[in-house]
C-alpha cells in the first residue's frame, strides 16, 4: 500500500485511498443502522412497558455479551482476517434487525423477544468492534492515525446525527419501517467491509495459550496513561448514561414525541461532529493528558445542566456540548491506544477497551434505568454529573502520568 503524507485541512490525502474509504463508508452505514435500531428499540420498549427499569435491561442485554465474550473477541481479532470477522457479524446483525421487523409486522413483538435480539446483536457488536478499530492502523501510516481517527470520528458523528433523526421519522411511520431500514444498512455495511483490500501481509499470530489470551488485559494493567484513559471514559460513560432516559425526557419532561426523541440523540452527535471537524483540522499535538480532563470535566458538567432542565432548546444545547467534549476524551483514548500498541496485540488490546469503553454506554443505561427506578429520573442524571466530576477529580491523583502527558505518543509532559 503506498505511504499516505500529512494532509492539508479539508484536503487529506485519506480520502485519496480507497481502503480507507470503503471502511469509513462501513462504520458509517453501520453506525446508522445501530442509532435507528436503539431509538426504535428504547421507544417501543417504553411504550410497552412504560418503565424506566427495562429501558436500563435493553442496556444490559447488549452489555452481558460483550462482557462474557471479551477475552474470545481479541484473540479471534488477532488470529483471523479482521475484515472477514466484521463481514459475518454485520450479517448477523442485518438479521437480528430483519427478525425485529417480521416479529413487529406479525404483532408479536414483546418485552422478551426484544430483549432476546438485541442480545444477538451485542454479541455480534463485541466481535465487531474490535475488529474493526484494530483494522484503521493497516489504512494509514503512523503519522496519519491522529488526523484519521478525528475524521473517523467525524464521519462516525454524522452517523450518529442522521441516525437517531431519520429512526424518529421512521418510526412515525412504523417501527417496522425501522428495523426493515436498519437491517438493509447493516447489510450494506458488510458488503463494503468486503471491498476493503490491504496489500501487506498480515504479521504471524502466536499460539493460543492462557498468557496470550489474557495479554491484552496485562498490556493495558501495565501502561498506567492507556489504563487511566481507558478508565476514566469508563466511568464517565458509565456515570452520564442520560440518553437511556431520553425517551422518558421527551416523553414526561420535555414533552415532545418521537421527532424530538430523534433530535434529542442527535444532539450529542451535532456537538461531536463539530469538535471533531475542528481535531481533523488542528490535531491535538501538545498537553493531551490536561486536555482530556478537562473535556471529561465539561462532560460532568453538561450532564447535571441537561438533568435539571425543563426547556426542550436549553437541554438540546446541553447534549450538543456533551457531545463535544466526549469526543476529544474519545479522540485522546482511541490515538494512545492505537499508537502506543504493536499491531500483533491491536485485536486483544481493542477488545478490553471495547469492553470498558463501549460496553460501559449499555452498562451506564442500565446505571441510569436502575437509579431512575430508585430515585426519579431528574436525579439519577443528577447524580451521574455530580459523579462524573468526582471521577475527574480522583482520576488526577491517582493517574498523575495522564495528568501529565503532553503528546499522543508517550507521557512526555512535566
Amino acid at each position: 500500500m503506498k505511504p499516505i503524507l500529512p494532509a492539508a485541512p479539508f484536503e487529506s490525502s485519506l480520502f485519496l485511498e480507497t481502503p480507507f474509504v470503503f471502511f469509513l463508508s462501513a462504520r458509517v452505514a453501520a453506525t446508522v443502522a445501530f442509532q435507528i435500531l436503539t431509538v426504535a428499540v428504547g421507544w417501543q420498549m417504553y411504550a410497552i412497558t412504560g418503565s424506566a427499569f427495562y429501558l436500563g435491561l435493553v442496556g444490559l442485554a447488549q452489555f452481558l455479551p460483550m462482557f462474557v465474550l471479551t477475552l474470545a473477541v481479541g484473540h479471534a481479532a488477532d488470529r483471523y482476517d479482521r475484515r472477514g470477522i466484521a463481514r459475518a457479524c454485520q450479517i448477523v446483525e442485518a438479521l437480528a434487525t430483519a427478525l425485529l421487523a417480521a416479529a413487529n409486522l406479525a404483532g408479536k413483538l414483546d418485552k422478551a423477544s426484544i430483549l432476546l435480539i438485541v442480545s444477538a446483536v451485542g454479541a455480534a457488536r463485541a466481535f465487531e468492534g474490535p475488529s474493526m478499530a484494530s483494522l484503521m492502523p493497516a489504512l494509514v501510516t503512523h503519522d496519519s492515525f491522529p488526523r484519521a481517527a478525528a475524521w473517523s470520528a467525524s464521519a462516525m458523528q454524522v452517523a450518529t446525527i442522521v441516525g437517531p433523526a431519520l429512526g424518529g421519522l421512521l418510526y412515525a411511520i412504523s417501527p417496522t419501517s425501522d428495523y426493515a431500514a436498519a437491517a438493509l444498512l447493516f447489510l450494506g455495511s458488510s458488503i463494503l467491509v468486503s471491498m476493503i483490500k490491504i496489500d501487506h501481509r498480515p504479521p504471524r499470530r502466536e499460539a493460543v495459550t492462557l498468557k496470550s489470551v489474557f495479554a491484552g488485559l496485562a498490556f493495558i494493567r501495565d501502561r498506567q496513561i492507556i489504563l487511566g484513559a481507558i478508565s476514566l471514559d469508563l466511568f464517565a460513560v458509565l456515570l452520564g448514561g442520560a440518553t437511556a432516559l431520553l425517551p422518558i425526557y421527551a416523553k414526561d419532561i420535555l414533552f415532545t414525541g418521537s421527532l424530538g426523541l430523534g433530535l434529542l440523540r442527535a444532539a450529542p452527535a451535532l456537538g461531536a461532529l463539530a469538535m471533531s471537524l475542528f481535531l481533523a483540522r488542528r490535531p491535538l499535538k501538545r498537553k493531551v493528558g490536561r486536555t482530556m480532563f478537562i473535556a471529561v470535566a465539561i462532560f460532568g458538567l453538561a450532564t447535571i445542566t441537561f438533568a435539571v432542565s425543563a426547556s426542550f432548546v436549553l437541554s438540546l444545547c446541553a447534549l450538543v456540548v456533551l457531545g463535544a467534549a466526549d469526543v476529544i476524551s474519545v479522540v485522546v483514548r482511541q490515538s494512545l491506544v492505537q499508537l502506543q500498541t504493536p499491531d500483533e496485540m491491536r485485536g486483544r488490546v481493542s477488545a478490553v477497551n471495547s469492553m470498558f469503553i463501549g460496553t460501559s454506554n449499555q452498562l451506564g443505561e442500565f446505571e441510569s434505568g436502575l437509579t431512575a427506578s430508585w430515585f426519579g429520573t431528574v436525579p439519577a442524571v443528577l447524580i451521574g454529573g455530580i459523579g462524573t466530576l468526582a471521577v475527574v477529580a480522583l482520576w488526577i491523583r491517582i493517574f498523575p502520568d495522564l495528568a501529565g502527558a503532553d503528546t499522543l505518543d508517550g507521557p512526555k509532559g512535566n
